[in-house]
């Protein structure tokens, strides 16, 4: 397979190794409009990309060991189907990228690739751009079509960033090439009139995401913006069962998120610790277990809400829910410990060098834990926290919240799964 990308000037843009690849191609897949681009050459088999892509596979098969040539958007490896080639084929994948509309929507702007992040919507859910804001970040959003402007416009003003400046940068590289401007908080000029492929450039507001901005533990743009462990606790909808901020930072430090790593969050609550962990990097992984359906639907909106609405959400009672899950990286039970065998499945299930965090606020808990530590080892810890409360006119006095604690054990890196 040969992946050649090409850009909206088409053919006459193709450098001659390209097309070269692309005329002695027995059989050529492409989008429409890409094999549009394509003068025609006799014998050659031309095969639109199959709808739902699901049928790739099927499509592939159909050629056997015959060799393929494909075109794709500018860069392939850009959210392109070159990527989703390479992970079927493997190494039996050769790339010819052309300039990126990625690339080309930094010259437009003048934005270097080290101060600019992309985030891409094209079959996504646009909740996903509340992660990468933050007041003043440059953002370059891969356009679904063209309603996506204006579905962006409105999440920025309800995130509190209307006043971030935006660009449209459409049918980037081609004749046709054009650019709008304006502000979120212009929702008239994102409406109509948008090209249908575009490139869609964020300046956030440097002043944006203020929803609170005190410091009595509201929401603020720097602590909703912000992906070190400890969101404020009113930044999720929850019912009271809600692992709180400073035992929540602790966990997620033994845990410790690394990019394509997998959670389980079992007993999940409200999703925090979850939706924490995908935050920490967007290649992260996460799966909430959550036995009672109001919670688990609750999860799903903090999730969509704190800008990760790719969680996955279990609804079941732990341990038979996870019996189909695949290995985890790491674990973390935050209810529901003392389910018989809960634990030593967890263990069990853990990939070599994986984590896992327990919870006990109740002393059945604690001392199940007390036992897996004297038997097994680990860090066991009780953490206590204390919050300043007026206790009457101009007294002032601690109230401690209920202890936990916490349990930490790793999977040792030579374990036989």
């Amino acid at each position: 397979m040969t992946v050649v990308g090409i850009g909206a000037d088409g053919w006459a843009g193709l450098p001659d190794v390209a097309r070269e690849r692309v005329l002695a191609a027995e059989v050529l897949l492409g989008g429409d409009r890409h094999l549009s681009y394509v003068p025609p050459v006799a014998g050659q088999v031309r095969r639109p990309w199959p709808r739902p892509m699901s049928g790739l596979t099927a499509l592939l098969e159909e050629y056997g060991e015959r060799p393929l040539v494909a075109l794709a958007s500018g860069d392939p490896l850009v959210s392109g189907i070159g990527t989703t080639l390479g992970d079927l084929l493997d190494e039996a994948v050769e790339v010819l990228p052309a300039v990126s509309s990625v690339a080309l929507a930094r010259a437009r702007m003048g934005w270097s690739a080290e101060s600019t992040e992309v985030v891409t919507l094209v079959g996504r859910d646009p909740a996903a751009l509340r992660r990468e804001l933050a007041p003043g970040r440059r953002l370059l959003v891969l356009s679904a079509d063209e309603t996506t402007p204006a579905t962006v416009v409105r999440l920025l003003q309800d995130e509190g960033f209307g006043r971030s400046r935006l660009a449209v940068l459409g049918d980037l590289g081609s004749p046709d090439e054009s650019r709008f401007e304006g502000r979120a908080d212009e929702e008239h000029r994102w409406s109509e009139g948008m090209p249908r492929l575009h490139v869609l450039a964020i300046e956030a507001d440097t002043h944006g995401g203020g929803v609170d901005g005190g410091l009595d533990g509201g929401v603020d743009g720097g602590g909703r913006g912000s992906w070190a462990a400890g969101l404020p606790d009113d930044a999720f909808v929850h019912d009271g069962q809600l692992t709180k901020r400073d035992v929540r930072a602790a966990a997620l430090a033994r845990l410790r998120p690394q990019p394509g790593q997998l959670l389980w969050d079992v007993g999940a609550g409200a999703g925090s610790v979850a939706i924490e962990w995908l935050r920490a990097h967007r290649l992260c992984r996460a799966v909430a277990i959550e036995a009672h359906p109001e919670r688990a639907a609750r999860i799903v909106g903090n999730a969509a809400a704190l800008g990760v609405p790719g969680l996955d959400v279990v609804e079941g009672k732990a341990p038979d829910a996870l019996a189909d899950l695949p290995a985890p990286d790491a674990v973390f039970v935050g209810g529901g410990a003392t389910a018989p065998g809960l634990l030593d499945l967890c263990r069990e299930r853990l990939r070599p060098g994986g984590r896992l965090v327990v919870h006990a606020v109740t002393l059945e808990t604690e001392q199940l834990l007390l036992t897996a530590h004297e038997r097994l080892g680990g860090e066991l810890v009780r953490i206590s926290v204390e919050h300043v409360e007026p206790l009457g006119g101009r007294f002032r006095g601690w109230r401690p919240a209920r202890a936990v604690v916490q349990w930490t054990w790793t999977q040792p890196a030579g374990a036989d799964r």
